[in-house]
């Protein structure tokens, strides 16, 4: 987990993801998509939340959240549910990217406000492919109000 004191005003994305493997994959995936920003990762619930509120106003938030639905310590609908109530961050942009394929967390992602819904592909080529995409709308064509 990084030092979140040393957070600086840079435009960067935080990944929550509990899975090692996981977040191996995806910071691979940033690597060869040749993606110069940077990432922060939360490994349960709590620490995202943590991590977003604790950012202070003179600090940047980040420009999208790629977050998890299956997180220890608080789940990612419950995360995403406490960006969407706190003034700070209800604006970010979350994305829900998860390998869970129920409607039912489909629905519920969307009734609390995520942006977008996304299952992570298997195959590590097409998941490179999903995160240059993914990259590249929202942090340089996805435009946020100043204060997000």
């Amino acid at each position: 987990m990084t030092d979140w004191t040393t957070v600086m005003n840079e435009n960067h994305i935080l990944l929550v993801e509990d899975n090692p493997d996981d977040e191996l994959l995806a910071l691979r995936a940033f690597k060869k998509s040749k993606i110069s920003h940077r990432v922060e990762v939360a490994r349960d619930g709590h620490e995202a939340v943590d991590y977003l509120f604790r950012i202070d106003d003179t600090e940047s938030l980040p420009k999208v959240v790629l977050l998890d639905l299956q997180l220890p310590k608080m789940s990612g609908l419950d995360v995403l549910k406490a960006i969407r109530e706190y003034p700070r961050t209800q604006l970010l942009p979350v994305v829900v990217l998860t390998s869970s394929d129920e409607q039912r967390d489909m629905v519920e992602s969307y009734r609390l406000g995520a942006n977008s819904f996304i299952r992570k592909p298997v195959d590590f080529t097409q998941f490179v492919d999903l995160i240059r995409q993914l990259v590249t709308y929202w942090m340089k064509m996805n435009m946020t109000p100043k204060n997000c």
